[in-house]
């Protein structure tokens, strides 16, 4: 499907209500980012990326947890509170901006109050692994998104893209490799057990 399809797609949600939320999902590597990034800057004002990667618990938060080794697994994030922000988002208030956080992956760190969002803003891009997943705190995210896209690319690739994206933001090359095969491969497999779930599916090709 190409990116001006797309486009068409989520034009079409703006008006449907005060405020829809979009969301974008599927395995680590997929082009998440890229494409709602690419939706939002095509949308010119119509609509704001909030990414579920805000939402990584602090490092420091993860040590004493003992979860830093396999940071990006669902219990790594703060998933009530991204199910807070959602329901937010979906009423927004006349005049008040709703402040959400980002990710910064050159610290690997959370920012909050990074993104603001104005109660004008007809249209909310999510994006993130765990939206079609129906296990614990995360169950309630699909009931608040009024359609979800889930991005398939050829594995291989996307393999190849994860490596090269942790080594640009300073992982070791031999280091990256490991991280990806034991920790986002293990992600994506739980990841796609929520395909079925999505409105759509996508293979996000070049867009990715």
């Amino acid at each position: 499907m190409e990116l001006d399809d797309l486009v068409l797609r989520a034009r079409g949600l703006v008006g449907r209500s005060a405020r829809t939320v979009l969301g974008i999902t599927g395995p680590p590597g997929a082009g998440k980012s890229t494409l709602a990034d690419a939706l939002v800057e095509r949308l010119d004002g119509l609509a704001a990326v909030v990414p579920m990667d805000g939402f990584h618990l602090a490092r420091a938060e993860l040590e004493r947890l003992g979860r830093a080794h396999r940071k990006g697994a669902p219990d790594t994030f703060d998933a009530p509170g991204y199910v807070a922000l959602l329901r937010r988002l979906r009423a927004p208030e006349e005049g008040r901006t709703v402040y959400a956080p980002a990710f910064d992956r050159a610290l690997e760190e959370p920012i909050a109050g990074s993104l603001p969002v104005g109660a004008d803003v007809p249209l909310v891009v999510t994006e993130g692994n765990y939206l079609l997943l129906d296990d614990g705190p995360w169950a309630p995210v699909r009931g608040l998104l009024d359609e979800v896209w889930f991005l398939d690319p050829d594995p291989a690739l996307r393999v190849r893209r994860l490596v090269e994206r942790h080594v640009r933001f300073g992982k070791e090359r031999s280091r990256a490799e490991r991280w990806v095969e034991t920790s986002d491969e293990a992600n994506a497999r739980l990841v796609a057990r929520g395909r079925h779930r999505a409105d759509l599916v996508i293979d996000p090709g070049p867009v990715g």
